[in-house]
């Protein structure tokens, strides 16, 4: 029986992962991790869940995950060993001791996205693995007032792939919102939500992208959300400009929004 569970934050350029959870096609952040674990309890094989998949190239500042473990560790001795064997591109964060009940999946309460767009003229090299570079004029009022409206709880199937296995697309959002970072000359997204579908903030920022360069009026998003159709919103933003900042796992997130 396992002795101590343990929740871990993570961070990770996913940039050279085909994303957190295993898969045949590629290595992942999650194979990593295991492995890491394998390898500083000799051969013992330890599961662990995450608080959700991230998909390929997208990275995270505060992916969370838990893990039991055949002996109890100090928490700082099992960070320290972990980010020892680790490769450079995933940091065990912060590491703590939990109950048996913590679940890091079935228990997060909502999540933060954000989303990073290059508006330069031309792409930085250093930022083309962590940002869409969009070299074009935007309309910052018509996005944000188009944001606005996915903002409260609503069925999300025109922003939701259709590769997903959901069946109920209704979830709450408590914050869609941008603005220009001057300094960097990027245009920033953030998201908050209870939970969000597969592809669901890449879908807002294709389709807010679109609004923002005017191919589609501000009053798409309303159409979008009583239509319930994919194929009627606009593309899915490239992974690498996506970034999981934060899982919360009571409701006291709510009370900023």
């Amino acid at each position: 029986m396992p002795i101590q569970r343990y929740k871990c934050t993570v961070q990770y350029d996913g940039t050279n992962y085909v994303g957190y959870q295993i898969q045949k096609n590629g290595n992942s952040v999650q194979a990593e991790i295991q492995k890491a674990l394998k390898k500083m309890f000799k051969g013992h094989t330890i599961p662990i869940q995450g608080s959700g998949r991230t998909d390929s190239g997208v990275h995270a500042c505060g992916q969370v995950i838990h893990f039991d473990c055949p002996v109890d560790i100090e928490p700082v001795h099992l960070q320290r060993a972990l980010n020892s064997i680790l490769p450079a591109d995933i940091l065990i964060l912060e590491a703590e001791q939990v109950s048996q009940d913590f679940h890091s999946r079935f228990g997060a309460k909502g999540k933060k996205y954000v989303y990073r767009v290059d508006l330069n003229r031309f792409p930085d090299p250093f930022k083309r693995l962590y940002t869409l570079h969009h070299p074009y004029q935007i309309n910052l009022e018509n996005l944000q007032e188009a944001l606005a409206k996915v903002v409260g709880e609503h069925d999300f199937t025109s922003f939701c792939s259709t590769k997903t296995t959901k069946e109920n697309k209704v979830r709450t959002v408590y914050e869609a919102s941008c603005r220009i970072d001057k300094e960097k000359n990027e245009l920033v997204f953030t998201f908050v939500g209870n939970g969000f579908l597969y592809n669901m903030v890449r879908i807002f920022v294709g389709t807010g992208l679109q609004i923002a360069d005017g191919m589609r009026p501000v009053e798409e998003m309303d159409r979008l959300l009583k239509v319930k159709d994919r194929n009627e919103a606009g593309p899915t933003a490239s992974g690498q400009g996506l970034y999981l900042m934060e899982v919360y796992y009571d409701d006291q997130f709510k009370e900023k929004y």
